[in-house]
């Protein structure tokens, strides 16, 4: 592994961890055992090295986010399979726990990679929910875009219920409760 990305790996499990105000270049150089000229050779600063960590964490959610809605099957069967993706709600999800700490969301640049990815989810959750409708499997008066909005809330606040209670059972509650929701919107379930 080069040092620009075991700067950049490094960087981006400190982020998970720390989050952008609690993570130190010295913390990421020592974590990634490189040198302070290293950093900076690759990197203008910290906040640079954290948008391409935040880059790279968003691919990989991505990555795995496609498998799950991309796969063969049914609208909800898709939808089940990214809820079902496997997680640590007590570590919290990598790009949403950074849309909580201040000097992220306060600076466009910061900010933009998770933005990105959250849009990025919410189109794909929305594309697979109107297939849903368009083939006939979802109720034809189910607003896509809403309920992927809904299902991403679901899923960032399993998370901080998850962390307030210390209890991997209150993230699991939450994905359940909006598998019932999405689960009533199949066409001809008698729910409403």
């Amino acid at each position: 592994m080069s040092k620009k990305e075991a700067l950049t790996r490094a960087a981006a499990d400190l982020l998970w961890e720390r989050g952008y105000t609690g993570t130190s270049p010295a913390m990421i150089l020592e974590r990634a055992q490189a040198g302070q000229g290293s950093m900076y050779h690759h990197f203008s600063g910290k906040a640079e090295l954290a948008v391409a960590a935040m880059v790279q964490m968003s691919d990989q959610l991505r990555a795995r986010t496609e498998d799950a809605l991309g796969g063969d099957g049914s609208a909800v069967s898709r939808i089940n399979a990214f809820l079902d993706l496997e997680r640590d709600p007590l570590a919290g999800c990598r790009i949403g726990r950074l849309t909580q700490d201040h000097d992220v969301v306060s600076d466009d640049v910061l900010r933009a990679p998770a933005a990105e990815f959250f849009s990025w989810v919410e189109g794909r959750l929305a594309g697979v929910l109107a297939d849903g409708v368009r083939t006939g499997e979802l109720r034809a008066d189910t607003r896509p875009d809403v309920m992927a909005s809904l299902i991403i809330a679901a899923v960032q606040g399993g998370y901080t219920l998850a962390r307030a209670h210390q209890d991997p059972a209150a993230f699991r509650q939450a994905v359940d409760g909006v598998k019932q929701v999405v689960g009533n919107l199949v066409a001809g379930s008698g729910r409403g």
